[in-house]
């Protein structure tokens, strides 16, 4: 009887053993999975872009997934100023960036010494003329005023825009390419021109006397919530500023053609990213491609 219950208790153990053995090769079945998921993500190579934040950022969001499938990790870095994304590129923490047009990088270069290069345009914001408490131009007061960016491309092009408007006169001779300043100003129409930083000259016409105008780029207008259609003034579209002021994927030197920028690119100039500029800013982003 004895023997006979040993005989049992050894078959019982047996069993038990066999069991725990199994249930210890299902806990690891997950693990290959996880290993393997891990590994693709590892495996994406990455492009890291600087951007300001409206709309640069939103429109690269837009490519993210389609990069993805080209085994690119897009990495957005937005910066809130027009300097760091530039210094960024030029010493390789960035990739490229965009929040810029030609005519900016190419002052940049010459007074920074470095190497930049557009590798593609983008979209065109078209700069406006805003005012505070102000509904026409007609309605503009004598001695207003008139806000507008201080860096060289960029007042230049602000210049043109209130010349456009013929609330002041330039030289004759003045063009784009060679730039203006406040200084060439030949009639000022009795306004007090006043240049400040590009991206505070929203947040001073918001906080400026009743009156004042201000001609704002289109990423800070957007950002401060002002609407291009409700602007006193704004610049052609289809005119030469389209293409002179378009806003540009930016890289190194001898970068254009490279595999990272050229998939960059291509993610950017397709119908889906044109519908979407078109729909979310309705004008104050125009797509140029």
């Amino acid at each position: 009887m004895k023997k006979t219950i040993a005989i049992l208790l050894t078959l019982v153990l047996a069993v038990s053993l066999f069991a725990l053995a199994g249930c210890g090769e299902q806990t690891t079945t997950t693990e290959p999975t996880e290993t393997t998921e891990t590994t693709e993500t590892a495996e994406l190579t990455p492009i890291v872009v600087g951007a300001s934040s409206t709309p640069h950022a939103e429109i690269l969001e837009q490519v993210k997934d389609a990069l993805a499938e080209q085994g690119y990790d897009l990495q957005i870095v937005v910066y809130d100023d027009y300097v760091l994304p530039n210094t960024a590129l030029e010493e390789g923490e960035l990739d490229a960036n965009y929040f810029q047009h030609t005519p900016y990088l190419v002052n940049f270069n010459e007074e920074n010494g470095t190497h930049l290069a557009s590798a593609a345009l983008i979209h065109y914001e078209p700069f406006g003329l805003y005012g505070n408490g102000v509904a026409s131009l007609e309605e503009v007061p004598e001695g207003a005023t008139i806000i507008v960016p201080a860096d060289g491309s960029n007042e230049t092009r602000a210049l043109f825009l209130l010349a456009q408007e013929g609330l002041i006169t330039l030289p004759a001779d003045a063009t784009v390419e060679a730039g203006v300043t406040t200084l060439d100003i030949v009639d000022n129409g009795g306004y007090n021109i006043t240049p400040v930083q590009a991206d505070t000259v929203a947040p001073q016409l918001a906080n400026a006397e009743e009156g004042t105008l201000a001609v704002v780029n289109g990423n800070y207008a957007l950002a401060a919530g002002l609407n291009v259609n409700d602007a006193l003034a704004v610049e052609d579209a289809s005119g030469e500023a389209a293409q002179t002021y378009a806003n540009i994927i930016a890289v190194r030197e001898g970068e254009e053609a490279s595999e990272k920028t050229q998939a960059l690119v291509n993610a950017l100039l397709t119908d889906a990213v044109k519908d979407y500029i078109n729909g979310a800013y309705e004008g104050a982003v125009v797509p140029i491609f």
